[in-house]
């Protein structure tokens, strides 16, 4: 006769044999935790009479669990019926484990955006300095073959202003 703790022990050889991964051995034990409480003496010593009166145990899984949805009562029942049925077919007779193999969930593919093109092109900005609104005076100097200069400066330009510039271009000076 198959006990329900044997369930246990079962779900700890299929992992170690590679046949869950350790998240879903989780899952798994957490199901028989849940479904546990709620067996009698006689369904913990047959996992046949647990597989014969699901529906009762579900019911009143669902009586004492009012802190779980139904949902994941639901899911629990599946794990439960998962166990016992990977049980049936590859723990009774552990020699059948060897041939017992795994189906790989086929993950869906990311959801890519695709770039939708606007109606209007984006207008090319050079650089932030050339939004100025107030008239301006331009200079472009040409300083050796290379490298070009260009100041721009209000033309109402203060004397205060133009110290100010004067100050910042000679702390540039390298001797």
């Amino acid at each position: 006769m198959n006990k329900f703790s044997d369930l246990y022990d079962f779900i700890d050889f299929a992992t170690g044999n590679r046949k869950y991964p350790a998240n879903t051995a989780n899952g798994l034990k957490s199901a028989l935790k849940i479904f546990e409480k709620e067996l009698n003496l006689d369904e913990l010593n047959s996992i046949g009479l647990i597989e014969d009166n699901i529906d009762e145990i579900f019911i009143n899984a669902v009586t004492n669990n009012k802190d779980k949805n139904i949902g994941s009562l639901n899911t629990y029942k599946a794990r439960l019926l998962k166990v016992i049925n990977d049980y049936q077919r590859y723990g009774i007779d552990p020699s059948k484990m060897q041939g017992w193999t795994i189906s790989h969930k086929a993950t869906s593919p990311k959801l890519v955006k695709k770039d939708i093109p606007d109606k209007k092109p984006d207008k090319v900005q050079i650089g932030l300095s050339d939004h100025i609104n107030t008239p301006v005076h331009k200079i472009e100097l040409s300083l050796r073959d290379d490298y070009k200069s260009i100041i721009m400066v209000p033309k109402d330009i203060s004397p205060k202003e133009i110290k100010m510039i004067k100050t910042i271009l000679d702390s540039l000076i390298i001797e």
